[in-house]
C-alpha cells in the first residue's frame, strides 16, 4: 500500500479498527486467480504476537480449496468519506483545490488456517453474534435457535483464521490540508451529518498538534 508519511497510522488506531470491524474483503491467489470473499470477522490479539483474524464461510464457497498453505490478505475498512473543495477556505484565495476522498484502511497479510472442527466454528459464530447483538436491548443469543437446526447451520461452514504477519495500514484525513482547510472539511462533514468522519479528521488534527 501506498503510504506517505503524514497519512501513517499510529500502531494503537490499527488496533482501534481492527477491533472493531464489521465486514472485511478476504482476498487469497491461486490456480485460477485472486478470489476475494466478503465475511465478519473478530481480531485477537495473542500476547505479543500481531494477533489473528477470525471468521467462517459457506463450505461451498470455492475459496475453501485456496488451502491451509496460502498466504491471506484481509482488508479492513474504517470510515471514509467525500472531500468536496468547497470545505477549503483557500478556495476563495487561489482556487487550486480539487475533489478527494478521506479514509482509514488496513491491509492485514498472514498464513491462512481453515478450521474443520465444530467447537472452533460454534465458538466462533458465537463470538461475531455476542458483538454485534451487544447494542440490542434484548440480543439474540445463537441458543436461542433449536439444537438441529443450529448444527445443521453449523455443518454448512468451515472456519477461517489468519494468523497475522504484517499490517499495512493508512489514514489519509486531511493532514497535507492547512488548519484553515482542515477546519473547513471538519465543518463541512459535520454539516452532511457525517459525523463520523469529521471525527476522525478531528483526531488526525489532534495527534498532528501533538507531533509538532
Amino acid at each position: 500500500m501506498y503510504i506517505p508519511a503524514h497519512f501513517q497510522c499510529l500502531d494503537s488506531d490499527v488496533f482501534d479498527l481492527l477491533a472493531n470491524m464489521g465486514g472485511v474483503e478476504w482476498v487469497t491467489a491461486g490456480p485460477g486467480g485472486m478470489v476475494a470473499t466478503f465475511m465478519p470477522m473478530l481480531y485477537k490479539r495473542e500476547g505479543s504476537s500481531r494477533g489473528l483474524l477470525q471468521g467462517h464461510l459457506a463450505r461451498a464457497n470455492p475459496q475453501v480449496r485456496a488451502g491451509s498453505s496460502a498466504e491471506a490478505l484481509v482488508i479492513v475498512h474504517g470510515t471514509d468519506s467525500y472531500i468536496s473543495p468547497s470545505y477549503y477556505p483557500s478556495k476563495a484565495d487561489h482556487g487550486k483545490v480539487v475533489p478527494t476522498w478521506n479514509y482509514l484502511t488496513a491491509h492485514v497479510y498472514g498464513d491462512l488456517v481453515l478450521h474443520d472442527d465444530p467447537d472452533w466454528v460454534r465458538e466462533n459464530v458465537s463470538a461475531l453474534t455476542d458483538k454485534h447483538e451487544s447494542i440490542r436491548t434484548h440480543p439474540w443469543s445463537v441458543y436461542d435457535a433449536p439444537p438441529d437446526y443450529l448444527e445443521a447451520m453449523l455443518r454448512a461452514i468451515v472456519g477461517v483464521e489468519i494468523v497475522v504477519t504484517r499490517i499495512e495500514a493508512k489514514a489519509k484525513l486531511s493532514q497535507n490540508r492547512n488548519p484553515t482547510d482542515v477546519e473547513g472539511v471538519i465543518t463541512g462533514l459535520e454539516a452532511l451529518g457525517d459525523l463520523e468522519g469529521a471525527d476522525a479528521v478531528r483526531h488526525a488534527r489532534d495527534l498532528r498538534a501533538q507531533r509538532y
